[in-house]
């Protein structure tokens, strides 16, 4: 039987509901008990795990989901043991009656890869660049596996196309960074179920994807679990991933599981607090943009040095003198559920009362438009030299990033620039701040055409537009206290010394810190802080404008949220106007108020957030909408999801007529004559209702 009847066959058989059916049966493929993990450090022990125990279950999806620093990946690399020689180790790890804890690396290379598989999060440092994508399968099957050469290069052809590689044959012979992204993750997924493993192991898969991409990786993710017929334990932080593809969910803390159970139960009524914190501080699809989000106050607690009692005492809004005298255990709150919480009898009660995480001001869309425009950009073109040669280069064609923009952004409103990764949003973003004459077309800022502008003139409005960069640990110099980064550019442009002091206490208290934190360095700060600090350097010459850059994907959903929700406090009280690039429309849901859709270097739709996400005109903004994963298990599995077929096309030769009809899951549907016109005419951004869409067949 060819592995293709063998998916279908085995899709069928372990579809959703069989498998709920049988999760409360005893078929545990692992079992892991009184896992503690611990590393030495210059601050002491750090306890990265602590005494873990987990069923893995054949045929079932298990997400393992917690802020950064909770232990979730350590659990995985325990497993399969790839943790450093410095880790020391404890507990148990039972497979088919063997503790794999106590074998050395020989004899646990005849499970990993075979038995037990792992897709690693970043796959462009886990793949060989050196060696061809068919080779690296190929190589995976011989080592485990009694064939012959010619049968594993063979079989590595069949698993690129089970995974969705187009012309697998022919990209067998390429190397990994011929690969985007997405196709990258999927050699990874290929690799893993080369030798059809009982357990697939996948640290945080989607991470660094696009939703577009995401969506197809988890549906590939599908497919390698219906045809083997694994076990699969997802590690990750998005709880709207977790929501559409797991039966059980594990919740951790500080190395701690503090809850587990069904997906269903757990979402839909949730036992610990730090539990609730997290499902509702996710800025959600489904929920109007005038809906608040929650914010989990504090950072969670160092490793090193936990406090006495449960370790979310200190951030939890139902601590008591109970939860500092000792740890909870993990016991039985329904059958079907364990939870680790001291107040777990009265945490209903409280949420019901509304005395566990207060809300905090979300973004309110402005209801009516002003007419004063802050930032206005028309048919803005940005190329860049495609080189060819090595001692005498020559150009040989041009990448076009950004191909006739047109933008407006109104004052005290906030425009949010979506779109995949290689849309070209971070170049139009540049070529704004730049503050430059454009290649072509105009950008005009505050009335003024910066092409305009003199030198002196170009500085001047540089206070006028200011940016909060995607990395915050990368925007802070790293030797100089909080105090006096916040303090450079009112250094640069002439303020006093004493003027300066109070400027960095107000701005400091401004965005959530104090006075005393100002002598502190970036390293002693927590992610969501740092980026509150480099909010706080932002403000400091009292912008009219600030560009957005990814503010909030490198941090944790919690802290995300208490970010957001700055923002928002921030734009009323200051009446800031934001340009937010950005690829999460959750987040561009509970920020924005208008929004432009880039595909390909072009805007191919415009308008009103609400409008837009409530009824999308192109197909592009449609597939987009419906790639974002909500964190409702029951909603999430009723969405039809649009999956784009194919890779984004290159930059640097777009396809002809309109760029998107090479993967338009709309043009099937269109008479020959419009199918045809779309391949060849590239249509142009015309007025509907409220917005903008550059479609030859709208969808409405």
């Amino acid at each position: 039987m060819r592995l293709t009847q063998v998916h279908c066959a085995l899709r069928k058989a372990l579809s959703h509901e069989n498998r709920v059916m049988t999760s409360n049966v005893d078929n545990s493929i692992i079992e892991i008990r009184n896992l503690s993990v611990t590393f030495p450090s210059e601050a002491g022990i750090v306890q990265a795990v602590r005494d873990v125990s987990l069923d893995i279950r054949a045929g079932e999806v298990l997400g393992i989901v917690g802020e950064s620093g909770s232990g979730k990946t350590v659990t995985s690399l325990a497993a399969i043991g790839l943790l450093p020689d410095s880790a020391t180790v404890s507990g148990s790890v039972m497979f088919n009656g063997v503790n794999l804890l106590e074998l050395n690396d020989d004899q646990m290379s005849k499970y990993r890869g075979n038995e037990i598989a792992m897709i690693f999060q970043d796959p462009l440092s886990a793949l060989n660049p050196v060696h061809t994508i068919g080779r690296q399968i190929a190589e995976a099957l011989l080592i485990h596996k009694d064939v012959s050469t010619e049968a594993a290069h063979k079989r590595a052809i069949e698993l690129l196309e089970i995974v969705g590689i187009p012309r697998p044959a022919e990209r067998a012979q390429s190397y990994p960074h011929e690969f985007s992204g997405g196709m990258r993750q999927r050699v990874m997924i290929a690799l893993a179920i080369a030798n059809e493993p009982k357990v697939l192991l996948a640290d945080e898969p989607t991470t660094a994807l696009d939703v577009t991409v995401q969506a197809q990786i988890l549906d590939v993710l599908k497919t390698a679990r219906d045809m083997t017929g694994a076990a699969i334990v997802l590690v990750t932080h998005d709880l709207g991933v977790v929501a559409g593809i797991a039966d059980r969910v594990a919740i951790m803390y500080a190395g701690k599981v503090v809850e587990i159970g069904s997906v269903d139960e757990v979402y839909a009524q949730p036992a610990m607090p730090y539990t609730i914190g997290l499902l509702r501080s996710i800025p959600r699809l489904d929920i109007a943009s005038g809906e608040r989000l929650v914010s989990i106050s504090g950072a969670p607690v160092s490793p090193v040095n936990l406090p006495i009692g449960c370790a979310f005492a200190p951030r939890c809004p139902a601590a008591s003198d109970v939860c500092t005298a000792k740890t909870p255990e993990l016991v039985n709150f329904s059958p079907t559920r364990l939870t680790a919480c001291a107040r777990q009898s009265e945490i209903f009660g409280l949420q019901d009362a509304g005395k566990l995480f207060q809300e905090g001001p979300a973004h309110v869309a402005v209801s009516s438009i002003s007419d004063a425009v802050a930032l206005e950009v028309r048919g803005l073109q940005k190329t860049f030299p495609l080189l060819k040669g090595s001692l005498l280069r020559r150009r040989v064609g041009s990448v076009y990033a950004v191909d006739g923009v047109d933008l407006v952004l109104r004052q005290g409103r906030s425009l949010a620039l979506v779109g995949e990764s290689g849309c070209g949003k971070t170049t139009t973003l540049l070529e704004i701040l730049n503050m430059a004459a454009p290649e072509a077309g105009s950008i005009t800022v505050l009335g003024r055409d910066v092409a305009k502008l003199s030198k002196s003139e170009r500085l001047e409005m540089r206070k006028d537009l200011q940016i909060v960069f995607q990395d915050p640990f990368a925007s802070l110099d790293p030797r100089l206290p909080i105090g006096d980064a916040i303090a450079e550019p009112l250094e640069n442009f002439g303020m006093s010394p004493q003027d300066q002091e109070k400027r960095i206490i107000e701005l400091l208290e401004l965005v959530g810190l104090n006075r005393a934190q100002a002598s502190k360095y970036p390293n002693e700060f927590s992610g969501g802080q740092r980026q509150r600090i480099a909010i706080a350097r932002a403000l400091a010459l009292n912008p009219k404008i600030l560009a957005l850059d990814e503010p909030v994907s490198a941090l944790d959903v919690s802290v995300r949220a208490g970010v957001l929700n700055l923002l928002a406090e921030l734009q009323e009280k200051l009446k800031l106007s934001y340009l937010f690039v950005s690829h999460d429309l959750s987040v561009v849901q509970h920020v924005a108020d208008d929004i432009a859709v880039m595909y390909l270097g072009s805007i191919v739709e415009s308008g009103p957030v609400r409008e837009v996400f409530a009824n999308p005109q192109h197909p592009y903004t449609q597939a987009l909408l419906s790639a974002v994963p909500i964190p409702d298990p029951k909603v999430e599995r009723r969405r039809k999801r649009i999956l784009l077929q194919g890779e984004l096309p290159s930059p640097a030769n777009p396809p002809s007529g309109c760029r998107f009809h090479t993967r338009c899951h709309v043009r099937a549907t269109l008479s020959p004559e419009l199918a045809a016109r779309c391949a060849s005419e590239r249509p142009s951004l015309s007025t509907y209702k409220l917005g903008a869409v550059a479609c030859h067949a709208p969808l409405n």
